[in-house]
């Protein structure tokens, strides 16, 4: 996908909550985010003869075929000073070329020639990990100007910056995954390795590939030589013998890449054992009808509804239905294929015994229930699906004295050490330690979702605001400023202005915590494409886990 709009979602009707609004206002964003540096580039690019990144995968995918991308809103509101850096200047996703899925990576010439930004590396990181740990091979549209030397200190030497993506080009290959680079443009000094470390590289005329450009090179040395001479695809077709194929233009060079993609086998129609795939059933309810089931300000909802609107029609049983009620454990099916499904319930729910249990809170039952499910499921290997609104574990004394900590380690315990494929997706609220027991960035889902009502921070909204004023007023105190409830009503505002925007899906985007920020109707074909992906390898080793306190 393009964009993050679906075609398969239908629009909102008139007694939509706000959380539709909230999505279309995000599609009119992320347009704008696909111009890249904006029209004036894009003519700039298309005056070279060059097309620009989203125009080349355009030709490069199959007919009718879409690019579902990850890390569009890759750093959003970040680089100001610099003018910005939208989608941190590359393009990167899943799609089809020559009946087999690509993760395809390509620079965005038009948003500062393509250099790289610190969030462009983790960028390009990510989607080699998921590349690497879904086993797709990989196709990369090099045009890139190297490293943005105002920012180099955070792009350059570290284990997750830009050289890592070079180690990855290695190990990769190693691995027996394809990858084959086209240089489109330029391709200046470290930044050279990448297309040299893959198997297959292509070149277009006009192209350069050079550890040092030419102002470089005649500053180094005093040598006077023009890029053609120094690194153009002439040379290194004939003299240096860096290149395998050398091409016209873009599209010569798409058609070739088309031609190397078509040698290598087709996907299978099936997933690969132990994964399996069932004639996919209709959910029982339309994927719109989440619009009224949940609002995009957080409050109660029974997230079962939910469920009926992602899993095929009456394919969901419920695990351990009557205890810990707070989480909702059960196994379905998605578009044919089995998933066990871990979500937060979001209504208070009164146990067999005991006081009124609220929803979005983990308890000691509903901990250690999902702890045995997610254990289940890796003997199962059931490919596992975490919906996420949770405020955190339980607190206070009665909470302590049961054993919270210890139920949240064994959940934590079992999700770090599932072998199955896991996707979460964050509904509202991704709180704390809860953001770490439903299996959140830190604990390798194969692909992270928000909707637009997620927030993710270490405390909600209320709390946080509450604890942070009190800090700065004490503060201002300290320096012996006098607080009046005029100029506090002025450092709550600010506060709460601040913290909303820190919990904002798109600055969790940004940063690289979530992959795609979707459309919550369409949380079904979104999970549907996913396990389409996640499923074509699966991890040989047994399920292992460590000690568990008791």
């Amino acid at each position: 996908m393009n964009s993050p709009t679906s075609k398969n979602s239908a629009p909102p009707n008139a007694g939509s909550s706000n959380l539709s609004q909230l999505w279309q206002a995000l599609v009119a964003e992320a347009d704008q985010i696909a111009l890249g540096g904006g029209n004036e580039a894009i003519a700039r690019q298309h005056k070279k003869g060059r097309l620009t990144a989203r125009e080349r995968i355009a030709k490069l995918l199959d007919p009718g075929a879409e690019l579902l991308e990850f890390g569009q809103w890759s750093a959003w509101n970040m680089y100001a000073e610099y003018g910005g850096a939208p989608g941190a200047g590359v393009v990167c996703g899943v799609g089809l070329v020559a009946g087999r899925r690509h993760l395809i990576i390509a620079n965005d010439a038009t948003v500062k020639a393509g250099a790289f930004f610190p969030a462009t590396a983790k960028k390009v990181l990510r989607a080699q990990r998921i590349a690497f740990q879904n086993r797709l091979p990989l196709i990369y549209l090099v045009d890139s100007a190297g490293v943005f030397l105002p920012l180099q200190e955070d792009v350059f030497p570290d284990e997750d910056d830009f050289g890592r993506i070079f180690r990855n080009n290695a190990v990769i290959s190693a691995a027996g995954l394809g990858q084959t680079a086209a240089i489109m443009g330029n391709c200046v000094a470290g930044g050279g390795y990448l297309p040299v470390l893959c198997d297959k590289l292509l070149m277009t005329e006009g192209s350069g590939l050079y550890l040092a450009g030419p102002a470089l090179v005649k500053s180094a040395i005093g040598q006077v030589v023009s890029s053609e001479e120094l690194g153009g695809a002439q040379m290194h077709a004939q003299i240096s013998g860096t290149i395998d194929y050398r091409e016209p233009d873009d599209d010569a060079c798409i058609k070739r890449l088309r031609s190397l993609a078509a040698l290598g086998a087709a996907d299978l129609p099936q997933p690969p054992a132990p994964f399996s795939r069932r004639a996919a059933q209709p959910a029982a309810v339309a994927g719109a009808e989440i619009y009224n089931l949940v609002g995009a300000a957080r409050r109660d909802y029974e997230i079962r509804r939910v469920l009926e609107c992602v899993v095929d029609r009456e394919s969901f049983d419920e695990y351990k239905a009557e205890y810990g009620k707070t989480l909702v454990c059960g196994t379905a099916r998605i578009g044919g294929f089995p998933v066990g499904i871990v979500a937060n319930q979001h209504h208070s729910e009164k146990p067999a015994e005991g006081p009124i249990q609220f929803g979005g809170v983990i308890y000691v039952e509903s901990a250690e229930k999902a702890a045995r499910f997610v254990m289940n499921c890796n003997q199962d290997f059931l490919p596992l699906i975490f919906l996420q609104d949770v405020n955190g574990f339980m607190v206070g004394r009665d909470s302590e004295h049961a054993g919270i900590i210890k139920a949240g380690a064994k959940l934590v315990s079992a999700v770090s050490n599932s072998r199955v494929p896991k996707l979460t997706v964050l509904i509202g609220g991704s709180y704390g330690a809860g953001n770490y027991a439903l299996c959140g960035k830190a604990f390798d889902p194969r692909l992270i979702y928000a909707w637009p009502s997620a927030r993710c921070a270490v405390m909600g909204g209320e709390q946080a605001v509450n604890t942070l004023l009190d800090v700065t007023v004490a503060a201002l105190e300290r320096k012996g400023e006098k607080v009046d409830a005029e100029a506090l009503a002025k450092i709550r505002d600010r506060v709460k202005a601040d913290y909303e925007q820190a919990t904002d899906p798109r600055h969790a985007a940004a940063r690289g915590w979530v992959d795609r920020i979707i459309d919550p109707a369409a949380t079904r074909e979104e999970l549907i494409a996913a396990l389409e992906i996640v499923t074509r390898h699966a991890e040989p080793e047994a399920y292992r886990l460590g000690v568990f306190q008791v």
